[in-house]
């Protein structure tokens, strides 16, 4: 049987070391999604993730999904259209539509209006982040997750336009480099994520990692102008 969490949001969590093998990574349930809750969790290699209606899931996979921001792989065909500009990329600037377009663009989600409410309240605190992007008016695509240390946790993305949520994570991928944020952390691995650069790590190899990352300060506060800046140097610079 896994633990069942203690009431205190700030209870340590079981070692990730102690996750199952079978379903791989399954931890610990119950507890809550306060924002001390998931802190903890993130600090420590471990998410939620579960189906409406079941408890509170935390899972610490024993294989670990990774992007290093310096090394994600730009097909010619995408490169051709970040050079047209037909989209525009911002930061922080609708992070409940993105969140709510990652949940309904699907047929089913993990992504619970509890969900939703948690991360919106860790955006208010400057934690989680979304990366919007435009074509005119219209928010064609975006990706949200969490910053702590000098590695972002990547939750979901989705895509209205061609190469919309792509976009939204070169972007990304290309700023946090220059940030010197090295590491994305993208959970489980997926073609599509492996063809843009992502490798696999051990668990344990992530945990090295991850202690490391947390050892460097994040970016502060919502990003915003901050992002923006940044990627247009980045453009001018490329």
């Amino acid at each position: 049987m896994i633990p069942q969490l203690d009431p205190d949001p700030q209870a340590p969590f079981p070692a990730p070391e102690d996750a199952l093998d079978e379903p791989d990574g399954l931890l610990a349930w119950g507890g809550d999604l306060s924002p001390e809750r998931l802190v903890n969790a993130y600090s420590h290699g471990i998410f939620p993730w579960y189906s409406p209606g079941d408890p509170i899931l935390w899972w610490s996979p024993s294989i670990r999904c990774m992007l290093r921001t310096d090394r994600i792989h730009v097909a010619r065909r995408l490169a051709r259209t970040l050079r047209q500009g037909r989209y525009c990329v911002t930061a922080d600037r609708a992070f409940a539509r993105v969140i709510h377009a990652c949940a309904t663009r699907r047929p089913s989600t993990w992504i619970t209006p509890g969900m939703r409410r948690a991360y919106c309240e860790l955006h208010a605190l400057g934690i989680a982040h979304s990366l919007e992007v435009w074509q005119g008016d219209s928010l064609a695509g975006g990706l949200y997750g969490i910053a702590l240390g000098a590695m972002f946790f990547g939750e979901s993305m989705y895509s209205d336009r061609p190469d919309a949520s792509k976009i939204a994570l070169v972007s990304l991928c290309r700023v946090l480099s220059a940030w010197g944020q090295a590491w994305m952390d993208c959970q489980v691995c997926s073609p599509h994520l492996e063809r843009m650069g992502a490798t696999a790590l051990p668990r344990a190899e992530f945990l090295a990692l991850l202690a490391d990352s947390l050892a460097r300060p994040a970016p502060a506060g919502a990003w915003g102008e901050r992002f923006e800046e940044t990627l247009g140097h980045v453009h001018e610079a490329g």
